[in-house]
């Protein structure tokens, strides 16, 4: 006859009943049902997106044959996120019986770790760097911003885009630009050496700027002059769009500058000057007109060599 203890029949199954989940993330997860092309068993998409992701690949499945499924779990437990997309990929065998066509995205959220699953006979399509490509420049950097779904669903796009021939978005082509001939490409200046370029850019452009809005006259010609200028240089500083602003800035705030300067005192005095003596002092700068007029010549430098009239000439009235 054996004798059963109470208290300790209780020990033992609140003992089993705690040791439980740390088995079964010691023997890793299960299998999920494979209920769709969009499994989120962790629940970090909204219905929408496993909606327009699912007629993606229903789409692309229609056309091409390939079979691409995602799923989510939220944790594989200790075994390798390899181990356990093997394990998935064979038991919902995705891809058509002889042509192994099929694909498999794996995300597990409270890991962080994801694999992109390839069958035998896409691995000369979606090769092993397409595939990394896709994690790292597509589908990481938006759900280490938090955002699951964009990631879910732009990796789809990158998939199928591989599939179907499209190459794998670069990073880098996010900050190429092109506005008529210019073309300039590559990764962001650094801002110490942006803040040092704008420095230079701005100083020049602002020191004929300011030559252009306090001088009569010449203010005009340099006013249409500088407008390329401040059109193209700004590109590199501050993007397109930050040199448009910068352009729209200079071609409305030169003109009204001008006109707000041109009826103060000292701009007319300054005017009076250029004519009357052919110089002019304005903010410490000394400015000299180009042509001639009252005892004052130009022509670069030409000067009298010393003769005389005699009196000859001719006078006229009406």
């Amino acid at each position: 006859m054996i004798l059963r203890s109470p208290l300790l029949t209780n020990k033992a199954a609140t003992a089993l009943l705690w040791l439980l989940p740390w088995l079964g993330s010691a023997f890793g997860a299960d299998v999920p049902y494979l209920s769709g092309r969009v499994v989120d068993n962790a629940e970090i998409l909204k219905s929408a997106t496993r909606e327009r992701v699912g007629a993606v690949l229903k789409a692309h499945e229609q056309v091409t044959g390939n079979q691409i499924a995602v799923l989510t779990v939220p944790t594989i437990g200790d075994e390798s996120i390899e181990e356990y997309a093997s394990e998935v990929f064979a038991a919902w065998k995705l891809g058509q019986k002889g042509k192994d066509n099929g694909v498999l995205l794996l995300i597990a959220p409270k890991d962080r770790k994801l694999r992109i699953e390839v069958g035998y006979g896409l691995e000369g399509t979606l090769t092993d760097a397409a595939a990394s490509r896709i994690i790292r420049n597509v589908i990481t950097p938006q759900f280490k911003s938090g955002d699951f779904d964009k990631g879910v669903a732009d990796g789809v796009d990158a998939i199928v885009g591989v599939l179907t021939g499209k190459p794998v978005p670069d990073p880098a082509e996010e900050h190429t630009e092109s506005v008529g001939f210019l073309h300039a490409s590559g990764p962001p200046i650094p801002w110490p050496q942006r803040i040092l370029l704008g420095c230079f850019i701005f100083g020049i452009l602002g020191i004929f700027t300011f030559v252009g809005v306090m001088t009569p006259g010449v203010g005009w010609f340099l006013y249409a002059f500088l407008i390329p200028f401040w059109a193209m240089f700004p590109i590199a500083i501050v993007g397109v769009r930050g040199a448009l602003i910068v352009l729209g800035t200079y071609v409305v705030g030169y003109p009204i500058a001008k006109v707000i300067l041109s009826r103060t005192a000292w701009y007319e005095k300054a005017a009076r000057d250029l004519k009357t003596k052919g110089t002019a002092s304005v903010g410490g700068f000394t400015f000299a007109s180009g042509g001639s007029s009252g005892s004052s010549s130009g022509g670069g430098g030409f000067s009298g060599g010393g003769g005389s009239s005699g009196g000859g000439g001719a006078s006229g009235s009406w």
